[in-house]
């Protein structure tokens, strides 16, 4: 018998974000299921399913909960937004068993430090695509299609067994046989872990900065002074990246743990650049998790503790701008958006390290985004392809990232067809890298083009799409 599936944080569907969000405001509240059942006169069995994403909630039901829960408009907000679901969709040829997947969606939450939990992207027998968690040595054991190794990163650095980090520590104490110090040393590996996760994604890199951060604190027990403070801050700048190679591989969980990491190991290094760095990371990522409770008060804190007009107030007024259009405020989005353009170039003359890829194709993603969740469809398209024509080469997985959602406006804006065939374009770096962000985005396009299946170009992207994917069956294996 298969097990009761758990609360997945789900990642891919409006349905999902919904029931997520649901949730999220039910335990800030400090509620139970039967507690909020009460309060807003829903039966506690709906609320559970509503909160897996397993039922859609009425538009009663909806505005129920967003005033029994203080959510100011937000759940239903989100509600309006998941529109229509589907119907069932064909699956293609299956690669891992309603066994595993129960599994997967059953095994209790793993520290996010441990990496023998893999998130992947699974097609569940009614269409829809949520996020599990895999046991590392069960997902070796399925069959799994080429697309999905990619997408889970099989075959790549991070599968080697660890037990590089005794080595790693005798190369960074020996660094002076190369002309450099430890320190030194540990720079330059970071510089080219961040140049090459750009480039082949964020799997060839996740072993190798957990074990760098291991060498730090090896190093860091016998060093003093000045070299203890740089090891440390190396150590936040290693965890900070860590998350974002999190971040990117759909695992926003890992991604928030190693960045609290960071933001405490920032503190005693004492600078504060570095710490508003974190936090203004912090904004980011809540709103790529579309958090509309926290992402515009951590972009704000963020701006607080920059120095003014500094590169990284403008940073975090970007992430600002993002946020208010999640949470639908067109006018207060645009403002921050212009106001970040006018601080560009002084911006630029900033001599801190940090946020040195602010530039005005960085900005107009981030417009684009903002213009997307305000279902200005058309514009936002426009504005993806204007901003991915100005990004710099070498920007590999960013610019798959930023097809997939100017594919998403274009089938928003419905020209399916043009969305069908920049999302292949997409696909092909998704699967090069196993970026989490791009299948995310595909996923949202897969099912915004359901419409327009039968389409011949549409039909080829859904069915190729498919194929990167694990499946739900209904047999074990």
């Amino acid at each position: 018998m298969a097990q009761k599936p758990r609360e997945l944080t789900p990642w891919v569907s409006p349905l999902h974000n919904w029931g997520y969000e649901l949730r999220e405001l039910r335990n800030l509240r400090r509620l139970s299921l039967r507690a909020l059942a009460k309060r807003a006169m829903v039966d506690h069995s709906h609320l559970g399913r509503f909160e897996r994403a397993e039922r859609m909630a009425t538009r009663a039901q909806a505005a129920q909960l967003d005033s029994a829960l203080g959510a100011n408009g937000m759940l239903l907000r989100l509600w309006e937004r998941i529109g229509d679901e589907p119907g069932h969709v064909a699956n293609q040829p299956v690669h891992v068993a309603k066994s595993s997947v129960d599994l997967a969606l059953a095994m209790p939450d793993q520290a996010a430090s441990d990496d023998e939990g893999i998130s992947v992207p699974c097609r569940l027998r009614d269409g829809s695509v949520v996020w599990v968690a895999m046991n590392r040595r069960a997902l070796l054991r399925t069959g799994v299609g080429i697309g999905a190794a990619a997408a889970a990163g099989i075959g790549s650095p991070a599968f080697a067994d660890s037990g590089a980090v005794p080595g790693l520590v005798r190369k960074a104490r020996a660094a002076s046989a190369y002309g450099s110090t430890p320190v030194e040393h540990l720079r330059r590996t970071r510089r080219l872990l961040i140049d090459n996760d750009n480039l082949l994604g964020p799997w060839h890199a996740v072993r190798a900065t957990r074990d760098h951060i291991q060498v730090i604190q090896e190093l860091r027990r016998e060093a003093k002074g000045a070299d203890r403070r740089d090891l440390m801050e190396l150590q936040t700048q290693y965890g900070e990246f860590l998350s974002w190679l999190y971040q990117d591989l759909g695992d926003p969980k890992a991604a928030s743990y190693w960045l609290d990491r960071a933001m405490q190991w920032s503190q005693t290094v004492g600078d504060q650049d570095l710490t508003t760095y974190v936090m203004a990371r912090k904004a980011q990522l809540a709103g790529d998790v579309a958090d509309l409770v926290d992402v515009v008060d951590l972009a704000e804190a963020a701006q607080n503790m920059a120095r003014p007009r500094s590169r990284l107030a403008a940073v975090a007024r970007t992430y600002e701008a993002y946020g208010h259009a999640l949470r639908g405020d067109a006018d207060e989005s645009e403002r921050a958006i212009d106001d970040v353009r006018n601080a560009l170039d002084g911006a630029a003359a900033d001599p801190t390290p940090w946020g040195v890829w602010l530039n005005a194709s960085y900005v107009e993603i981030h417009r684009a985004q903002g213009l997307e969740a305000l279902g200005k469809h058309d514009q936002a398209a426009d504005a993806f392809g204007a901003a991915i024509r100005m990004m710099p080469d070498g920007y590999h997985r960013d610019r798959g990232v930023y097809l997939a959602r100017q594919a998403v406006a274009l089938a928003g804006a419905r020209v399916p067809e043009q969305a069908a065939a920049i999302g292949m374009h997409a696909l092909t770096v998704a699967e090069d890298t196993g970026s989490g962000r791009i299948t995310t985005e595909l996923a949202r396009l897969d099912k915004a083009l359901i419409p327009w299946q039968r389409e011949p170009v549409v039909s080829e992207f859904r069915a190729a799409f498919d194929s990167t994917l694990f499946h739900e069956t209904e047999t074990d294996a």
